[in-house]
Formats: structure tokens, C-alpha cells, sequence
């Protein structure tokens, strides 16, 4: 048994006792969604959030997750919401776990008092669980 405690960088820090690991992790869901939630929620057809794609409107264009409303995250401010409801959830994601823009939108959005959580994966995500992208060609 002592040669599955040898020191090394995982063993090193001992892993959280059982009820902390659990609040831990239950409170993590408050905060994230993941691309296969997402994905399974919109097919539903009434997904009860707003998805928000925080890249820019030309990321946005080549490629989004389809019902997204592109909003970017340096512009999110009080007047562009204001025809949704103070309860409405948004779910913000971007490129993917290579970039901060989701998590950047969602202080901006928690900053107005606005329930929202992060799309962990983002754009990378969603195509890595096989989903696919509406595209809009410029004109």
C-alpha cells in the first residue's frame, strides 16, 4: 500500500476530506455549465438562460453555438440588457480554455447584479463534443 502514497506531485497536498470535496464541488455548479448541459438544454427548445458569446462580432460571424447572442464582454453594460429580465440566467462562453473572455463576462455581469454562469470549454468545448457551429457569412 506504501507504493500508492509515494510523494509526488499529486499525493504531495493530501485530497480534501469527503464533506469538503462535496461543497467544493456542489458549489463549482454554481458557477459553470458545461457544452453537453448547454447543448441538451437548448435542444429542449426553452432553455431557461441566454447564451452569450463574448468574442468579438467577427469570431462570432465565422462560427458560434447556435441561439448564442454575441455580446462582447467589454460591452456588456446595464442598457444592453435591459429588455431582459433582473432574474434572467446568462451563460457566457468564448474561445475556450485558453481564454479568460467568459469569465471577464461574467464579472461584468455579476458586477450588474446578474445571475450567470461560465460555459466551461467554450467554443473549443462544444466542437470537441461533437456539436456544431452556425455560421453567418459577412456582407
Amino acid at each position: 500500500m506504501s507504493d500508492l502514497n509515494e510523494n509526488n506531485a499529486v499525493t504531495a497536498v493530501p485530497a480534501a476530506e469527503s464533506t469538503a470535496a462535496l461543497a467544493h464541488f456542489r458549489a463549482s455548479l454554481q458557477f459553470e455549465t458545461d457544452c453537453a448541459d448547454v447543448a441538451g438544454a437548448l435542444a429542449g427548445g426553452s432553455p431557461g438562460f441566454v447564451l452569450l458569446d463574448v468574442r468579438s462580432p467577427a469570431m462570432f460571424a465565422q462560427g458560434h453555438i447556435p441561439g448564442a447572442v454575441n455580446l462582447m464582454h467589454g460591452k456588456i453594460i446595464a442598457s444592453k440588457l435591459a429588455d431582459y429580465p433582473a432574474d434572467t440566467l446568462f451563460v457566457t462562453y468564448c474561445a475556450g480554455p485558453h481564454c479568460n473572455g467568459a469569465t471577464r463576462g461574467a464579472i461584468r455581469l455579476a458586477q450588474l447584479g446578474r445571475p450567470v454562469k461560465v460555459m466551461i470549454g467554450g467554443v473549443t468545448g462544444w466542437l470537441d463534443e461533437g456539436f456544431a457551429l452556425a455560421r453567418h457569412d459577412a456582407a
